[in-house]
């Protein structure tokens, strides 16, 4: 009788905690029970590409200590982990820095919001739909700045104007001939009909067609400075085709891998930028082989007339460039061609670097080769009498215009 009697004792002193333990956790319930969270959010639809804008998220009655996660899609990078910061009026806000690393429409789906319970038993980690779609385009950020419009009216409008006319090679007036100016504008024939010597003032011809050639192989997906290279290559296209439209030149564009995939005529004035910049928007990312041959022999065939072409492409090393040389020579003999290659600096980083190990050596050797054979390929382009641009992604677009204003200047086209 006395051992049943302690025995059930013992058991309720036993099962006491754990009666404790639920009355508090019924307690804790109670306390932290609040309604269904309500995520409120901001943020602008459009993003340039290697840009960032800010995504706001608030919401009401913030429990403490609240966080949340993120699922980022492809085109998108920012923090994972979310801490909100409670506001006078007890609500909560996050602002996460979001950067557009991928051309495309990108929808976020869901969120995970989390917080412990007022006594810390609980941890809630609720999922709330995040119905948020984000379009990342082309970065024209220079375009909207003003800078290349001010660069090219100046250097093509300004004091460089004035030095083209004489030397140009399209009519612009006839006047009295005066001593000092040279003998050979003359116009004689109209000189005999006035009895007088009138002189040809010729100037810089416009109306030139320039034509943005993109290799979209999967070269051209790799990265640099977190983004791709054919990203790089838009932003410089359409830099380089808003200072043609401004110059009075007409601009197309092509782009290519396997096989040509696009091709628009060259058209004139700032109707060509919209439509390349629209075009370059749905420009999607290949992950094919680029054929040179089929690309570079198509382009020559829709261009009869001499052409400024830009190619914007790159290579791995001297074998696998080998057709790509021989087609843009072939090109070259009609066409005036800039190559623009985008440098990747690591590789010159690892080049700098002393290695520590037999690995660090291995890949020391392989870059230092890599090198070479790149520098080999573009002094085979220089012989060919090809404008070859090798440029970091930071100094490529203002290289290249300042190319092209001097190939203007130069009356090479």
């Amino acid at each position: 009788m006395l051992s049943a009697v302690f025995a059930n004792g013992l058991r309720d002193i036993a099962l006491a905690p754990w009666g404790l333990l639920a009355a508090l956790a019924v307690v804790d319930l109670l306390l932290s029970f609040s309604r269904r969270k309500q995520l409120s959010y901001d943020m602008a639809q459009e993003i340039f590409i290697g840009e960032s804008q800010t995504l706001t998220l608030q919401i009401p009655q913030m429990p403490a200590g609240l966080r949340a996660r993120l699922a980022w899609p492809e085109g998108l990078n920012g923090e994972s982990e979310i801490t909100f910061v409670p506001q006078p009026d007890g609500s909560g806000m996050a602002k996460i820095q979001c950067r557009g690393v991928r051309r495309g429409v990108w929808a976020f789906e869901h969120i995970w919001l989390c917080w412990t319970s007022r006594l810390r038993l609980f941890e809630f980690v609720p999922r709330l739909a995040f119905d948020l779609e984000v379009r990342v385009v082309p970065n024209i950020r220079l375009v909207q700045s003003g800078k290349i419009a001010t660069t090219v009216q100046s250097a093509l409008y300004g004091v460089k104007e004035n030095r083209a006319i004489g030397e140009g090679s399209e009519f612009h007036q006839l006047r009295d001939f005066v001593q000092g100016m040279d003998v050979k504008s003359i116009d004689w024939k109209r000189s005999a009909r006035r009895r007088s010597l009138v002189a040809r003032e010729l100037r810089a011809e416009r109306n030139h067609h320039v034509i943005v050639a993109l290799d979209n192989g999967y070269l051209m997906r790799e990265d640099i400075a977190g983004l791709p290279k054919i990203d790089h290559a838009v932003t410089s296209a359409l830099a380089v085709a808003w200072a043609a439209a401004i110059g009075g030149d007409q601009v197309g564009y092509y782009a290519y891998d396997v096989r040509p995939r696009s091709f628009v005529a060259p058209v004139e004035g700032r109707q060509a930028f919209a439509r390349l910049r629209s075009w370059s928007s749905e420009l999607t990312y290949s992950g094919h082989e680029t054929n040179h041959t089929l690309a570079l022999t198509e382009l020559n065939a829709r261009t009869p007339k001499r052409s400024l072409i830009i190619v914007f492409t790159d290579f791995i090393d001297t074998t696998s460039a080998e057709l790509l040389v021989e087609n843009l020579s072939i090109l070259s003999k009609r066409h005036l061609l800039i190559f623009v290659a985008i440098r990747n600096q690591d590789t010159e980083t690892l080049v700098e670097t002393a290695p520590d190990d037999l690995d660090e050596v291995a890949l020391l050797v392989a870059a230092n080769q890599a090198i070479s054979e790149r520098r080999l390929v573009l002094e085979r382009l220089t012989r060919l009498g090809i404008t070859v641009l090798d440029a970091t992604p930071e100094t490529v677009t203002g290289r290249l215009i300042s190319t092209y204003l001097e190939i203007k200047s130069r009356e090479m086209i």
